[in-house]
């Protein structure tokens, strides 16, 4: 099967509140479409030619734009951001806030298969249209809505303040307090990183690990199970985009230097929370599924743990970042804590995750974040990534969850050696 290259793409302004400019879905799509050409060295008139060749072809993640901004059918409106996409391949898809990683499979899959030499990925949400209990209650589609969202106040803090509570009870060596506490680092470490990232939504906020520690207070208020609001993600507004290419491709432009999706893992655990907590009971790990998302794309990429320099995982809350960590083979399952306590996954530690600040630091839209992970991916093992650069990466893995960690993406993307 063919390679499949990473040609580079972009990302939004995470910081951006698009309704407050007065802007919606096509002027988002506009911009990012135009940027992630030239963030991938093409142009419109690349794509027109490429389209007369039938070489090219569109994915758009998205997950609930019916909500949101009350359309869907979001494959087509590319014809809207300019006519070189008339008649190009153009679909959406989705999974939750997985959303994006399913159109880079479905991209990545049609490049192996030699059907298209050139795939555009656009994942996007537009967040801030409504306000936060009713984009609560549309994020409750993500989990099984008639018994885990209908009618419950925001649903996801709860669902994984339970991971939260589950992770204390499967390993009941982790003292609660010492538990907590690596909770609150991992926020204040993603916080840090985001400051490094012109792109961040929270890179001029502030948090401390006093603020983080201290829950169930008028700054940090709970709001699901143990969690409070320094454990949770951001509501946020962006689009990303990242072009994947065929080794047919690269070879014709002369390009060098351009990265590869060495593997990949895709898992789905069963929907329900309790279902997942009944089915981890035979199992060392608390998301058995997701720890096996990690094993393949390790398996397919020919690599382990120790060859990946760095991670961009899923921290929709902290309770789901403790939890990767041991996915990812950086610690043994209930050992976690040790990672996150010795500065281990710190942005100057052996194995940082998420330099980009992830999605409490970076943001989280959610049909774009397996987007924007894929893409810092590739701006760390190309060395384009700045401030927060990690020096000397040549692999990255990232981590997209949807849903409870009921849909689990992983992709390994390094150089091709």
């Amino acid at each position: 099967m063919s390679k499949v290259y990473i040609l580079g793409g972009a990302q939004t302004d995470f910081e951006r509140n698009w309704k407050k400019e007065g802007k919606g879905m096509v002027a988002l799509l506009k911009e990012a479409v135009a940027d992630g050409l030239e963030g991938a060295g093409l142009t419109f008139e690349d794509i027109r030619l490429l389209n007369q060749q039938n070489r090219v072809s569109c994915f758009v993640g998205n997950f609930i734009a019916e909500k949101y901004v009350e359309q869907g059918h979001l494959g087509a409106f590319l014809t809207e951001v300019d006519q070189a996409f008339y008649g190009v391949p153009s679909a959406r898809y989705e999974a939750a806030c997985a959303s994006s990683s399913v159109a880079i499979d479905a991209a990545a899959t049609k490049i192996r298969a030699d059907e298209y030499d050139v795939a555009i990925v656009i994942g996007w949400e537009l967040m801030k249209t409504v306000e936060s209990r009713v984009g609560g209650d549309f994020l409750g589609r993500a989990a099984y809505y008639d018994k885990e969202g209908k009618d419950i106040d925001f649903p996801f803090p709860k669902l994984f303040g339970r991971l939260a509570d589950e992770t204390l009870t499967k390993y009941p060596a982790i003292d609660e307090e010492r538990y907590m506490n690596a909770l609150a680092k991992i926020s204040v470490i993603n916080y840090s990183n985001a400051k490094r990232n012109p792109l961040a939504q929270t890179r001029k906020w502030f948090m401390s690990f006093e603020q983080a520690c201290m829950r169930d207070t008028d700054t940090n208020p709970l709001v699901g199970g143990r969690l409070g609001v320094s454990d949770c993600s951001q509501v946020t507004d962006g689009a990303a985009v990242v072009v994947l290419c065929s080794e047919r491709f690269i070879k014709e432009r002369n390009y060098t230097g351009k990265p590869v999706i060495k593997g990949y893992g895709h898992r789905v655990a069963p929907i329900l929370f309790d279902k997942k907590m009944q089915d981890n009971a035979g199992s060392e790990y608390i998301l058995p599924w997701t720890r096996q998302a990690c094993l393949d794309a390790y398996r397919r990429a020919g690599l382990s743990v120790d060859d990946i320099d760095f991670f961009e995982t899923h921290d929709c809350f902290t309770s789901s970042e403790y939890a990767a960590i041991s996915c990812f083979g950086i610690t043994k399952p209930g050992e976690e804590c040790e990672a996150i306590e010795s500065g281990m996954i710190e942005f100057g530690g052996d194995k940082p995750i998420n330099p980009s600040g992830g999605l409490i630091g970076c943001g989280h839209p959610v049909g774009a974040t397996g987007a924007r992970m894929l893409l810092d991916l590739y701006k760390q093992v190309t060395g384009t990534a700045g401030d927060y650069q990690i020096p000397g990466a040549r692999n990255g893995m990232m981590l997209n969850l949807g849903g409870s960690a009921t849909t689990n993406y992983v992709f390994i993307a390094g150089m091709d050696n």
